[in-house]
């Protein structure tokens, strides 16, 4: 697979595996996670989105629409999503990158060719790149074929998935990488697929399967914190005894509202209301405590 749907590759990037990394981002994502804060991930498909904060009520974009989409008038600025074709007329017209298309079929090289540009800093720093989503699992043809890719130029590939694929596409890819950086978000089945629509057996068996075939890939799982979900001590008991059967690293991630923003630009009503970013670094550090005193290594993403 020659061409992916990607929407950002983020450069210089520290948290998203050992070292420097560059981090590709592709769309589409199987999931709703409530706390998201990337939903621009979400969709499989190109979007438009549009920042007030940035707009300088030109009308050029409005002009612009062969679809008469958007209407810029006394009222403000409107848009019939359901009239927009995102055929990117407004985006490239925009003096202010105020609409801007979230989404881009990229070609394997020039992905590849972006990545290698800092190859000097992986080296250096023991670094190299991320796979990320959304869930980019739902490209599995594509990420095959960057990871591959990428490995041939002798980078170290890291994969951050949710785990949440049939056994095959999940076989297919995670086996290729260096490393998989696995979301656990919740192991109570019935809470988990409430608030994201996974089955938590199929994650799972595909994680414990990955650990039990693939014992050169390192396994980092990642605990979304999120207050009121997944931090009771039956939560944290769980990611415990999961992390000490597999003997991997947790590595905690607190919920933060920065992609609130997001849902308004894309046109969407966030799920939930803003959770308190202070009490989630608490229980971050809480939980910190408790996993490492009982010998897991742990930090705070």
């Amino acid at each position: 697979m020659t061409e992916g749907l990607i929407f950002d590759i983020k450069r210089f990037a520290i948290n998203d595996g050992p070292g420097v990394r560059t981090t590709v981002f592709l769309k589409g994502c199987p999931l709703r996670c409530f706390w998201c804060h990337n939903p621009e991930s979400q969709s499989p498909r190109s979007q438009l989105a549009r920042y007030d904060t940035k707009c300088i009520r030109c009308g050029g974009c409005a002009a612009a629409c062969p679809t008469g989409a958007i209407t810029l008038d006394d009222a403000g600025w409107r848009i019939d999503r359901a009239q927009c074709t995102i055929c990117g007329a407004c985006a490239d017209v925009c003096p202010a990158e105020a609409v801007v298309i979230i989404g881009r079929a990229a070609p394997l090289e020039e992905v590849v060719r972006e990545v290698l540009a800092d190859k000097p800093f992986y080296e250096t720093s023991k670094g190299g790149a991320t796979i990320s989503g959304g869930e980019p699992l739902m490209q599995p043809e594509f990420v095959i074929s960057l990871i591959e890719a990428l490995k041939a130029e002798g980078l170290h590939v890291a994969l951050d998935t949710s785990g949440h694929a049939s056994a095959e596409v999940f076989d297919s890819v995670a086996g290729r990488a260096d490393m998989v950086l696995f979301d656990i978000k919740s192991l109570d089945a019935d809470r988990l697929r409430e608030a994201t629509g996974a089955d938590r057996d199929v994650i799972l068996a595909n994680l414990r399967r990955l650990h039990a075939e693939h014992p050169d890939i390192r396994i980092i799982l990642r605990y979304p914190l999120i207050p009121g979900f997944n931090d009771r001590p039956e939560d944290v008991e769980a990611i415990l005894a999961l992390a000490k059967e597999l003997d991997v690293q947790v590595d905690i991630l607190p919920y933060h509202p920065l992609g609130t923003g997001k849902y308004e630009a894309l046109g969407l009503v966030p799920p939930h209301e803003r959770l308190d970013s202070d009490v989630a670094q608490q229980r971050a550090r809480e939980v910190l405590g408790t996993l490492s005193d009982a010998g897991v290594t742990c930090t705070i993403g």
